[in-house]
């Protein structure tokens, strides 16, 4: 195999390995950028748009809580909205706007604030 070719294939896994990287740590973005309006800036379940909600989100810091729920049921919820696991209808389905593997990262971001990961 030429030089040249070798390079390219370099550069390729490169930039292949550096968009795993950015996806497994976008979590955290992904979760300022769509979550704490309603779950908070402490993950705490008291976002800004509480005052107007008729049920209270949910406390991702509560280890308890997160931990009755499995990764499958986490992503279903963020994928399809709260009504996919029976939960409240104000969770919107984010499936349309993130990708699976946005998901699977915001899930996995999910089980470090609980610390039940």
């Amino acid at each position: 195999m030429s030089l040249p070719m070798l390079k390219r294939i370099g550069l390729l896994l490169g930039l292949m390995m550096s968009s795993v990287v950015v996806s497994a740590e976008s979590g955290a973005d992904l979760y300022k950028t769509y979550c704490w309006q309603c779950h908070g800036m402490q993950a705490d379940g008291m976002g800004v748009n509480i005052p107007d909600m008729s049920v209270q989100p949910r406390d991702h810091t509560d280890t308890k809580a997160m931990t009755a729920r499995s990764d499958e049921e986490l992503f279903k919820a963020i994928k399809n909205g709260g009504q996919a696991i029976e939960k409240s209808v104000l969770m919107p389905p984010w499936g349309e706007v993130m990708s699976d593997e946005e998901i699977q990262s915001l899930v996995r971001y999910l089980r470090e604030l609980c610390k039940c990961g």
